[in-house]
């Protein structure tokens, strides 16, 4: 077992969990682990796209704009689960659809005739990642539903840090697999998919045999557009009311245009300027991700100890430097051979700045808003918080293309380091105007 393993067990004896929390915790990693194989497959799915499919940097835009973009219909969702009784079947039914049309790429050609130039392939490959991220506002916000209700509170997040590790291990072995795999064969993606299709369902029908009973006064009896209204007003009180909120928010904004309309050109990168090949490329972000998984525990205590706003300056600054390591890269491309492995010596302080950024960033985009409120409305917050950055979707990634197509890569990561500086200015400037 890994010391973090060990140190998320020390204190906690399997053999004293109740019965339900033994069976939903078989149930948690079973979904975890089935899940993250998939996410380790989604890994290197832009450069798929972009070199085995031979994509357009356009399409490419919407495939990243995809993920993230349908966390916009998250308030009517939300107000559906609401009012929907049998949510395990739902999220069944709702894997099924979402999941299994991944297996359709098994069926695409093998050969590059077939995928030049604007190929209908292209269009089907689009359309089935957004079936597939349509299924992610209406399965994710059930799983914490579904943990809660059988974890107790001293086991839940040990619990849930086990299921989560064990699932990122799988995630970068995974990667690091299909990235051979992809080397070898640059097909290899259509039976990919298909195992991962497969995988997709499994994972879904392992979450939703977890025990669920929704309490009759739980389920709201209003009117479903009523409802609707009143989200988005609240949305609209809190963003008005809350000071420092906003100026998180407005911080955020910044951050993430540049997250947005460069993780696409990032990966053109790779591939046009670089010419990194798969092992390559799952190599890099391996290395970061694997880093990261050390980092989360210690900058998870500093988040509790200091104001999240210059947490988040921190976190921007991270992002900052990597951007600016590619236009080191960009300009002194010197590296060394190991293999089939392409090393670049200016891609080493970015793999740092990287993992320094995954860490902090996944804990403040989970849980950075709930600081700025009391328990019972961190969820209404997160919505919030969720909504805004669908809606940045909408025109970020294609700004980013457009950047890059007019301007090239140093102009594009430029702009984007720019952006990160005025978003850590404002998280200073809120800090020291407005305390919490």
């Amino acid at each position: 077992m890994n010391p973090i393993a060990r140190k998320l067990f020390r204190n906690l004896n399997y053999q004293e969990l109740l019965p339900g929390e033994k069976r939903t915790f078989r149930l948690h990693l079973g979904y975890t682990v089935f899940d993250n194989f998939v996410a380790g497959v989604l890994t290197l799915n832009e450069f798929v796209f972009l070199r085995s499919l031979h994509g357009s940097s356009y399409q490419l835009s919407f495939l990243f704009q995809f993920s993230v973009l349908v966390f916009i219909f998250l308030i009517f969702f939300s107000e559906w689960l609401k009012r929907v009784r049998n949510k395990q079947k739902l999220i069944r039914w709702v894997g099924i659809a979402t999941r299994a049309p991944l297996a359709i790429l098994l069926f695409f050609p093998r050969s590059a005739e077939a995928m030049s130039g604007t190929s209908v392939y292209h269009y089907i490959f689009l359309l089935l990642f957004l079936i597939y991220y349509l299924g992610n506002p209406i399965i994710f916000p059930t799983i914490n539903l579904f943990l809660k209700s059988n974890y107790r509170h001293d086991n839940f997040g040990r619990l849930y840090s086990l299921a989560t590790l064990y699932g990122k291990i799988l995630m970068l072995i995974t990667a690091f697999v299909y990235g051979i795999l992809l080397d070898y064969d640059p097909y290899a993606y259509t039976w990919v998919f298909a195992l991962a299709a497969t995988a997709g369902v499994i994972s879904v029908m392992m979450l939703s045999s977890i025990h669920y009973t929704e309490a009759a006064e739980v389920i709201p009896k209003g009117g479903f557009f009523s409802s609707v209204k009143e989200s988005v007003l609240g949305m609209r009180r809190i963003m008005k009311n809350n000071t420092p909120f906003r100026h998180f928010e407005m911080g955020f904004l910044f951050y993430g245009f540049a997250f947005m309309s460069t993780v696409t050109v990032m990966t053109i990168f790779f591939e046009k300027q670089l010419g990194l090949n798969y092992f390559s490329v799952a190599t890099y972000k391996n290395a970061y991700n694997i880093i990261a998984l050390f980092l989360i525990p210690f900058f998870g205590r500093v988040l509790g100890k200091i104001d999240p706003r210059k947490f988040a300056a921190f976190t921007f600054a991270s992002i900052m430097f990597y951007l600016l390591s590619l236009v080191l890269t960009y300009y002194f491309p010197q590296h060394t051979e190991i293999g089939s492995f392409r090393l670049f010596y200016s891609m080493i302080p970015f793999v740092l700045f990287h993992s320094v950024f995954a860490a902090t960033m996944s804990l403040l985009w989970s849980i950075g808003s709930a600081y700025f409120c009391k328990p019972h409305q961190a969820g209404e917050y997160q919505s919030v918080h969720l909504f805004l950055t669908a809606t940045r979707a909408v025109f970020a990634p294609l700004l980013g293309v457009l950047f890059y197509e007019m301007y090239g890569f140093v102009f594009t990561f430029s702009i984007g380091a720019a952006s990160l500086l005025i978003a850590i200015v404002i998280m200073f400037w809120s800090y020291r105007r407005e305390r919490v």
